[in-house]
């Protein structure tokens, strides 16, 4: 089971397509983003009404009305994304084991369950250490990194299937 939902990795992966890698913003609909990536509209409608509420994106109007990022990528960290979809919540849920064991007999001395559990305090360490990881990377970023791995020309083919969807939706003059 992964920490993070499928919408994480929809919502990361849906925002890579709305900024290039000098850092301007696009624009897209839902519609047209979940089929570039072949994943599900309902859910991906989800994710930008979550990302949206956190002022991640923004709504455009118009018959080739969409999203568009809120702010400029290099402001916007993956653990804003993360937590806009997801939530803050936490990686680990301590039970409270330690003062439970058997030899205790229903009564754990003061020294057992005093203090944070040594445990829990290693995942609060580790969660933290995520965090600010994600915290450093931002989506342009993202785009840069995956802009060195890609060849050239597969952003500019994004861009004309992007743009193809929306002349083809504004010529049937509805919105997608």
């Amino acid at each position: 089971m992964s920490l993070y939902s499928s919408g994480v990795e929809y919502g990361i992966h849906c925002l890579l397509y709305l900024v290039d890698e000098r850092g301007d913003g696009r624009e897209s609909s839902v519609r047209t983003l979940a089929e570039l990536q072949g994943v599900p509209q309902e859910l991906l409608a989800k994710v930008f009404t979550k990302l949206a509420k956190a002022q991640l994106v923004v709504a455009t109007e118009g018959v080739r009305g969409g999203f568009r990022l809120a702010r400029p990528a290099e402001e916007i960290s993956v653990l804003d994304i993360v937590r806009a979809i997801d939530g803050d919540k936490p990686i680990f849920e301590c039970r409270d084991i330690r003062g439970r064991c058997a030899v205790f007999d229903g009564s754990p001395p003061d020294w057992a369950i005093s203090g944070t559990c040594a445990i829990h305090a290693v995942m609060l360490t580790a969660q933290k250490r995520m965090e600010e990881a994600l915290a450093q990377q931002t989506i342009l970023d993202l785009v840069r990194r995956v802009g060195r791995k890609a060849p050239a020309e597969f952003g500019e083919q994004v861009v004309r299937w992007i743009d193809a969807r929306r002349e083809g939706t504004a010529r049937a003059g509805g919105a997608d």
